[in-house]
């Protein structure tokens, strides 16, 4: 069995990190460099901004504290699903009717981002084009062909449909759902390879990536100065996306995201007489309750299982003595199968749902707060910081104008708060 690891240079042992294309060696950063665009945090947020800076032509430093996707980016689900946020209308006094449609759009372009990344870089990452949105409630179901309607008069150019109940086993061999909505606009990957792939496509590019290298102090000003514990950067502008683990680097956006955990186990390899009966299709699928569930099957065909976000900030005991049962619920069929793998760790939560991207100061940018929806919103994020600081801010400023509460009670209570408040959308799950 792997367990989560106990030291934090090394990534968590996870499917992923036993099928990485390769093992990151970056230096840690010893010296004084200057560039001109310095980025914290190597996962999906600071490797895509890089990538997007290199390509116009900027020097860039990266400085990640551990490995190249430690955190959220190369351990989550690998699910590849159109979107950004949830429910922009909530923003519309602030952001207007076209913010409101610019944030839809930019959703599904989104996924174009990751995917026009993956053919132009050649990164090997086992994309898979398919998608399902699984109802267990008839209100699910109404929300779902809302959103159909929606993609259809958007005019969205990729299949989707609308399932029922019987046709479910199309897609899903469960008895758990009542239909849902199919989206071959969406998919899944194998997210460590992606965004290792893309700091080597950012490298090749000339940008410097540095591993072990945790910011401990940023000095603003004109040209902001970033210091580790062996060495400083000094850059014109400074991008904050340490998201889940920004830790206490800069208050002022600390407290606005909060660290939850979430978690994933994986089956040894299955037969093609059973991968076949579950996920006929191979889609990757989520259901539509506060707590959900979401799964897909890897590349060699084991069955990936994940959920049970946690806001209470202790990790479970055993992982997979706790997600087992959650899978054997939808898939009875894999009651003797074999775990080979469990991990978790940590993603970053917003109180509004919606990624948080703004400036502290005019040279001082940052993004997080995905809220497990981060595949795609983190490359959209990207592309919008690198155009800011090209001087194109319109779209990062609809994002810019959307306030983000700080969860109350400091960094010690925010979580059971949080936890508490969750307790009430699981009671709503129930009816």
């Amino acid at each position: 069995m792997q367990k989560t690891p106990v030291h934090t240079n090394t990534h968590a042992p996870s499917y992923y990190a036993a099928t990485a294309n390769w093992q990151t060696d970056y230096p840690t950063l010893d010296g004084q460099i200057e560039v001109d665009v310095c980025i914290v945090g190597g996962g999906f947020s600071g490797v895509s901004t890089a990538l997007n800076l290199a390509e116009r032509g900027y020097k860039v430093a990266l400085l990640e504290a551990h490995k190249i996707s430690w955190g959220a980016s190369g351990r989550n689900g690998g699910q590849l699903i159109r979107g950004i946020g949830h429910g922009a209308e909530q923003f519309r006094n602030a952001i207007g009717e076209e913010g409101v449609k610019s944030i839809f759009s930019m959703g599904l372009e989104a996924v174009n981002i990751v995917r026009n990344s993956i053919e132009r870089h050649q990164i090997d990452c086992d994309l898979t084009m398919g998608y399902f949105d699984a109802a267990t409630k008839t209100r699910h179901i109404r929300d779902l062909e809302a959103d159909f309607d929606e993609l259809s008069k958007f005019g969205y150019t990729h299949e989707i449909e609308m399932l029922d109940q019987h046709q479910v086993s199309s897609v899903v061999g469960s008895d758990m759902y009542i239909g849902g909505l199919v989206d071959m606009g969406s998919g899944h990957l194998h997210p460590l390879n992606l965004c290792i792939g893309e700091a080597r496509a950012a490298e090749k590019l000339g940008t410097q990536l540095f591993e072990n290298s945790k910011v401990t102090r940023i000095q603003h000003g004109v040209k902001p100065i970033i210091f580790t514990e062996k060495g400083s950067v000094t850059a014109n502008y400074v991008v904050l996306g340490g998201n889940a683990y920004i830790g206490d680097l800069e208050p002022k956006i600390a407290g606005k995201v909060l660290p939850a955990g979430s978690y994933i186990i994986a089956t040894e390899p299955l037969p093609e007489s059973v991968y076949q009966k579950l996920l006929p299709r191979n889609m990757a699928v989520c259901d539509q309750r506060a707590t959900l569930d979401y799964f897909r099957l890897s590349a060699d065909k084991r069955m990936l299982f994940g959920g049970m976000c946690n806001y209470s900030g202790r990790d479970p005991a055993d992982i997979t003595a706790t997600l087992r049962p959650k899978m054997l619920k939808v898939f009875p069929q894999l009651n003797n199968v074999a775990i080979e793998y469990e991990w978790g760790g940590n993603i970053g939560i917003g109180a509004n749902r919606m990624p948080q991207l703004g400036r502290i100061a005019d040279n001082v940018l940052f993004m997080q707060a995905y809220s497990g929806h981060g595949v795609n919103a983190t490359h959209m994020m990207g592309r919008l910081v690198a155009d800011a600081i090209c001087g194109q801010a319109e779209r990062f400023d609809i994002f810019a104008n959307i306030k983000h509460m700080t969860f109350p009670g400091g960094k010690h209570l925010r979580s059971p708060l949080l936890a508490a408040g969750m307790l009430y959308h699981r009671f709503l799950d129930l009816f």
